[in-house]
């Protein structure tokens, strides 16, 4: 083989994308990968034949990127996340390579259809929502922009449940995304990480007469690591997701065996692989918490000590690290990464504490992603010394350097003090997440304006009164190569043909759009994509639920995590007093409705499922009403996912962002909804306030009370009673609830809800209950109107050019991480 010359690079050839190609190598993983003829194929032994052809194009581009970033000893970012909302990855991988025309010709010729094998993969629910959907995105942006990054999680062998309906509840069934395998990663058990758990925190006094610390007496679990390829669109760069899971440092122990006690042999291969076992245990009950708490530092800990060995391959001297890596905590679930550094630096590298917390504070960034006070989180004192005694060592002090520097600069503000301690005293005793991110990170960021301007104002008023210059804003965004080009093929490919392809990287080319709102033959193409979406959808519905929706109605949907602060109540009151104005004055019901709500209620979380409970009786009704058959239905969309949202955002008119102004961070369904075409109907939370902005008050329809006439309502002494007893419609509604009229065969079902919604209502719903219908009004006049609706839809898609998480992590990197991109 011949030489090659100093600082050459060798031409890398990559295997061939065409058509003929991905036939040979469909053929050739049937039969030598899975071992299969086309006579004993199944069809998910096609979709791996096919997924594998697909990963090996993925792979070469993965390697050669990855021996860029070493041969380059480039600074890299490290995104830790307890959540990846990843969903299916055949479609996406095929759409960023540029796979997708050749791939469905090569698989038709092969006498298959493509959507049929992709609905094979089951989506990879290992998050609960919008944090982890967002960190999907994220990674998408960071390898399309070039940037050399990793993302760190845990390999959960059942995430979020998957989600039955029956008799109108909710019921949680294992969510086994792993029962058939998966294609795209990569075990490394070379990589393996032993990680510690319990034990004692002991001193000693090491050679030079210095005292030390060392944990010992400990009980170990090895995380494993598993790959995931993230490749950018169409650059030829692959960027790595690295998930961990637990396994035992014994898999079996022979005595035990050997004296006939076998649910003892394996025993601790079973409390190891707990650990990563199930996205969000229960935190309710002790052992709930413990696992928690375990999961997070599991994650973390073997997160850093492969960022530490990864800084080594290259560099030698570890108060460098800042130079080549910046870690972004994605909330505050693995904060305890910053207590974990100072520890390998202060305890296995011998750092001063000056030094270890000189390397620490500059090398994390922290984005907080909530306004409320329950997911700031904080964990007994009790429990942290029995899982980390040495981590809490570090924290306390931590904690009384932080506070002493503060004492210096306010001089007997006690209070202060107290407010932003780590350590809140109190029975209890609890470890403050949140604080200890703040302190230790260079970085503190919110995800919109408002949620930004709360924090800096209200929720952490005191730290940016102490570090203004660590508090700045990146709203969030979304990939618009899942969420158009992949979602909504017949949309992107209109809009590709009217202002070039451009757009799909660069998302700013959808301002073009604009002028073309006035152009009547433009309109009514958009119009008739809309109707078919609307269509497809229609057929998926009845397919699996039975009910038959009208494809001419408005589709106002509310597809989301199930919580009273996104209040599907206030919905489900929408959709009730629809109902009675369909019965006692059908004239004056101009346009037909469809409701849909989909999202996933907490298992422990009574209120969020009894809401569930209470919009499927609702449905049972409307839908069964002869009386209101041609005007409205309600479908409860089960087990709401990834692939299930790439469905129905195509097909929204109407976007319900409804929740309680100030408690939304940002919300990103909104800005899937707004970039496929829906209008808003919304309050003044999280980005809502940003779209309202970009679009004008007259493409977007807003109501209800703004944050600041909240928290005077709230201060003031909120009395829920004095809004029903002004509304009408509210009080008919509320009046048909509490007669059992949804629940004639379980009288009092929903007392709760009505006990809630008269005694506290804590979540603004009658104060905003007759705006929102007055903006429901307004939602069907303007629907009566189509060219006038359609032109506010082209407005709207043209102005979500700006929750592209491109322009997002752009920021991120310009302003925090400062990496240098390697775009080919």
């Amino acid at each position: 083989m011949p030489k090659k010359a100093k600082n050459q690079v060798w031409k890398v050839k990559y295997k061939s994308m065409d058509k003929d190609a991905l036939k040979v190598a469909f053929h050739e993983n049937r039969e030598y990968a899975i071992s299969k003829d086309k006579y004993s194929a199944t069809m998910n032994d096609n979709y791996w034949a096919t997924a594998l052809a697909v990963r090996d194009r993925v792979v070469e581009r993965w390697i050669q990127t990855q021996q860029s970033y070493h041969k380059q000893n480039v600074k890299r970012v490290y995104y830790l996340s307890m959540e990846f909302l990843i969903g299916r990855l055949l479609g996406n991988y095929m759409y960023n390579l540029g796979l997708e025309k050749e791939l469905g010709a090569a698989l038709q010729e092969l006498g298959f259809d493509a959507e049929e094998l992709r609905e094979q993969e089951l989506d990879a629910g290992l998050g609960n929502g919008g944090l982890g959907r967002l960190a999907a995105c994220f990674l998408d942006s960071i390898a399309t922009l070039g940037l050399p990054a990793h993302g760190y999680g845990i390999r959960f062998e059942y995430g979020i449940f998957n989600q039955k309906i029956k008799d109108g509840y909710q019921v949680e069934l294992p969510d086994e995304w792993l029962q058939n395998g998966s294609p795209w990663e990569f075990a490394r058990p070379e990589y393996a990480v032993k990680i510690q758990f319990y034990g004692r925190s002991e001193s000693y006094t090491d050679k030079n007469g210095q005292l030390n610390f060392r944990w010992v007496d400990t009980h170990d679990v090895l995380a494993v690591p598993y790959d995931f390829p993230i490749p950018g669109y169409k650059n030829d760069i692959v960027n790595t997701l690295r998930l961990w899971a637990g396994r035992s440092t014994e898999e079996f122990d022979f005595d035990y065996f050997r004296h006939g006690d076998y649910e003892r042999a394996v025993q601790q291969k079973i409390l190891s692989e707990n650990i990563s076992k199930v996205l969000y245990p229960s935190d309710d009950i002790s052992k709930g918490k413990e696992l928690r708490l375990q999961q997070e530092y599991f994650f973390s800990a073997a997160s850093i000590a492969d960022i530490i060995r990864r800084f080594k391959s290259e560099n030698s001297d570890l108060r460098e690290l800042p130079q080549k890596a910046t870690i972004q905590l994605n909330d505050t679930h693995p904060s305890i990464a910053i207590v974990e550094l100072m520890r390998i630096l202060l305890d296995d590298y011998s750092f001063d504490w000056d030094e270890a917390w000189n390397v620490t504070a500059k090398t994390f960034a922290y984005t907080n992603h909530t306004l409320m006070p329950e997911a700031l989180e904080c964990w007994p004192v009790d429990l942290f010394e029995r899982i980390l005694p040495r981590h809490l060592q570090i924290i306390y002090e931590i904690n009384a350097r932080f506070l002493s520097d503060i004492a210096g600069r306010y001089p007997g503000n006690t209070d202060l003090l107290r407010r932003v301690s780590i350590v809140e005293e109190g029975y209890p005793k609890k470890i403050r997440m949140a604080f200890l991110s703040i302190v230790g990170s260079f970085s503190v960021n919110g995800v919109s304006k408002l949620h930004t301007e709360l924090l800096k104002t209200k929720m952490l008023k005191d730290f940016n009164d102490l570090y203004p210059e660590k508090f700045n804003n990146k709203t969030n965004g979304i990939t618009p190569r899942r969420w158009l080009l992949k979602a909504n093929p017949a949309l992107s490919g209109l809009i590709t043909q009217a202002i070039g392809k451009t757009w799909v990287t660069d998302l700013d080319q959808l301002k073009k759009l604009l002028p073309l709102a006035q152009d009547n033959p433009f309109r009514a193409r958009w119009q008739k994509i809309k109707q078919q979406n609307k269509n497809e959808l229609a057929e998926y519905i009845k397919s699996k639920t039975n009910i038959i929706i009208d494809p001419e109605s408005i589709f106002d949907i509310q597809i989301k995590r199930i919580h009273e602060y996104k209040r599907q109540l206030m919905f489900a009151f929408f959709m009730i007093s629809q109902y009675l104005k369909a019965k006692n004055d059908p004239k004056s019901f101009i346009q037909p409705r469809t409701f849909m709500v989909g999202g996933k209620a907490a298992p422990s979380y009574s209120m969020a499922k009894l809401s569930i409970k209470l919009i499927n009786c609702i449905a049972d009704i409307v839908n069964r009403d002869k009386a209101v058959q041609d005007k409205m239905k309600v479908v409860f969309l089960e087990n709401y996912r990834v692939s299930l949202a790439e469905r129905i955002f195509p097909a929204s008119d109407l976007s319900e962002q409804i929740s309680t102004a100030g408690t939304e961070a940002s919300g990103t369904g909104n800005m899937k909804f707004m970039l496929n075409g829906a209008l808003t109907i919304g309050t003044l939370d999280g980005a809502n306030i940003e779209i309202a902005e970009l679009v004008g008050e007259e493409n977007i329809f807003i109501f209800g009370k703004n944050a600041q006439e909240i928290d005077q309502l709230r201060r003031q002494g909120y009395r829920p009673e004095d809004f029903i007893n002004r509304s009408t419609k509210l009080k008919e509604v509320l009046e048909l609830i509490s007669k059992n009229y949804f629940s004639a065969y379980h009288p009092g079902l929903f007392n709760p809800v009505l006990d809630s919604v008269y005694n506290a209502d804590p979540f603004f719903i009658c104060a905003d209950f007759d705006s929102y219908c007055a903006a429901q009004d307004a939602v069907s006049n303007l629907y009566l109107d189509r060219e006038e609706w359609f032109k506010k839809s082209i407005i709207n898609v043209s102005h979500s050019y700006a929750f592209s998480s491109d322009r997002t992590i752009r920021e991120y990197n310009n302003e925090i991480w400062k990496v240098k991109s390697l775009k080919a």
